[in-house]
């Protein structure tokens, strides 16, 4: 059979790339914060004073990740074009007394993580990622990408009511997994584990914010590969554009008349509320720190912040072949049919007329197409960061996404073409 023409694929393929390096939000900021290092980019510390130097520069605070580029000639007052997104998603996290068990299955104690979709977890073989924190206070990332865990369904012999009622699961008694064998469960094992897997001196680990994932590599899908099916995606798939983008841009010869931004927070799946989550202080005193940096007051910070725009990116739901009347019936994303724009009138999602325009005229000058959502009226509508970082900074935000079936599942599934025109548009919004 004939390779059918398609956009180029190159863009899509380092994304799978990106996915499988970022099994946790703090694996994805390292992630990010290295390919921003090889565009030139320098992490600076939020303790140390800062320069008003032109050029990259990025913070990190956990699995936050806020980065710059600061053009020659920059005045104070100089708006910010910033896309927003966040670095978390739907998963089972390790409690802090992880080691439990009972008859002969040795289990790890875990806690649900935002709102997944829990069928998915089950059978499915599982990994172990995320941050341990040593007794003099440093770091360490950790990750073991193998089948280590599993959360195993009860037999349906043993549970005739699943075909009439449908599956019923009880997150504290049915979500723990199993990761071994043993009569005695002994406290310690865990970490103990961990601490040997990544080559840290036994005892030395006083604290962890671990969590499980898929360990099945990103693929693509269908009989002509025209789908992306991975983990996530909600929302890795918009940070990875993000970081894209403002390489790209920082890279260019012409230099940008704005200050592009990539803000990409932790902890949007619970509400955002902590110090590196969107409704926290971070994004805030960066950009302040920004401004006065280059010799700016009071005055060119709010000249700034009045001229700055942010487009909060976030997947968001395509049309779905057995459940479309779960949509607007006027509104049906499609995959691979460009980002969509993301509309509320009751501020679940920040965009209005001026937004929408903002949008079309930068999916314009990349020669992107988008489309529309909204929510059917019978029904709730998500959220984001996009309200969030209105409210909180007085900036002027868009909410916009790539459109995915199987939103919080532990592998999602989008257009393999639409990342690549979400990075495109990003690059023309951060460019204007």
């Amino acid at each position: 059979m004939t390779e059918p023409a398609r956009f180029d694929r190159g863009h899509t393929d380092d994304l799978m790339t990106f996915l499988a390096a970022s099994p946790s939000p703090y694996h994805a900021v390292a992630t990010a914060a290295e390919r921003l290092e090889k565009a030139g980019f320098r992490q600076v510390a939020e303790t140390d004073a800062w320069d008003g130097t032109s050029g990259g520069k990025y913070v990190l605070r956990g699995g936050a990740i806020v980065a710059w580029y600061v053009p020659e000639g920059a005045a104070p007052h100089t708006p910010f074009r910033i896309v927003g997104a966040h670095t978390d998603s739907p998963n089972l996290r390790v409690k802090p007394l992880p080691d439990t068990g009972a008859h002969g299955w040795r289990q790890v104690a875990v806690e649900i993580y935002g709102g997944p979709l829990l069928n998915s977890w089950l059978d499915r073989d599982l990994g172990l990622a995320g941050r341990l924190t040593l007794r003099d206070g440093s770091t360490r990332l950790v990750n073991v990408d193998r089948p280590l865990l599993r959360v195993p369904q009860l037999a349906i012999h043993l549970d005739r009511s699943v075909t009439a009622d449908g599956l019923k699961l009880d997150k504290q008694r049915h979500m723990q997994p199993v990761w071994g064998l043993g009569q005695d469960v002994r406290d310690g094992d865990l970490i103990a584990f961990l601490e040997e897997t990544a080559g840290i001196p036994a005892g030395e680990v006083t604290g962890w914010d671990l969590m499980t994932h898929s360990v099945e590599p990103p693929a693509y899908l269908g009989r002509d590969r025209e789908l992306l099916a991975g983990p996530r995606m909600d929302n890795l798939l918009s940070v990875h554009a993000g970081t894209a983008a403002l390489a790209a841009v920082a890279s260019s010869s012409a230099q940008p008349a704005s200050i592009p931004v990539l803000a990409a927070f932790d902890h949007e799946e619970n509400g955002s509320q902590s110090d590196t989550g969107a409704d926290g202080p971070l994004l805030g005193n960066v950009l302040e720190r920004s401004v006065f940096a280059r010799g700016g007051s009071y005055e060119d910070r709010a000249r700034a912040f009045a001229g700055t725009v942010c487009l909060s990116s976030d997947t968001g739901h395509a049309v779905h072949p057995n459940y479309a009347e779960r949509h607007d019936p006027t509104h049906h994303p499609r995959v691979n049919g460009g980002p969509i724009l993301k509309v509320n009138v009751n501020n679940r999602y920040a965009t209005d007329g001026s937004g929408r325009a903002e949008f079309t005229a930068a999916c314009e000058a990349a020669d992107v197409p988008f489309q529309s959502f909204v929510s059917n009226n019978s029904m709730p509508c998500g959220t984001t960061i996009g309200p969030i970082t209105a409210a909180r900074h007085g900036i002027r935000t868009v909410d916009i996404g790539v459109a995915i079936l199987s939103m919080h599942s532990a592998r999602e599934l989008c257009g393999a073409d639409d990342p690549f025109l979400l990075a495109n548009a990003l690059t023309a919004f951060l460019e204007r």
